[in-house]
């Protein structure tokens, strides 16, 4: 099993819910609403005066065989719209319940 953390824009959780679905990836946590910064580019989400943005976050666990084609769907995703930020690691889950 895989543990995939996306760290996106509000404006992509629709089309993250989708993608999850689309792969039937079930099991997954929203963490509602986060703030950050990206490492490269694009401008912080601190739903502030100056930085109004803000950013959601989520955890999916899937299958091993899903975890590529969940990541090469978040960066199609992320291609689209720049902008607005989206990031996601995958690490490896040792033992679940």
């Amino acid at each position: 099993m895989k543990s995939v953390f996306i760290a996106y824009d509000q404006a992509h959780h629709e089309a993250i819910i989708e993608i999850l679905g689309h792969l039937s990836c079930r099991g997954f946590t929203a963490f509602g609403t986060v703030q950050g910064r990206g490492t490269f580019k694009g401008e912080p989400h601190y739903g502030t005066h100056a930085w109004p943005s803000l950013a959601s976050a989520m955890i999916a666990v899937v299958d091993d065989e899903k975890a590529r084609p969940l990541l090469d769907r978040l960066r199609a995703l992320d291609e689209e719209k720049p902008r607005l930020g989206l990031r996601a690691f995958v690490w490896n889950v040792e033992d679940s319940i």
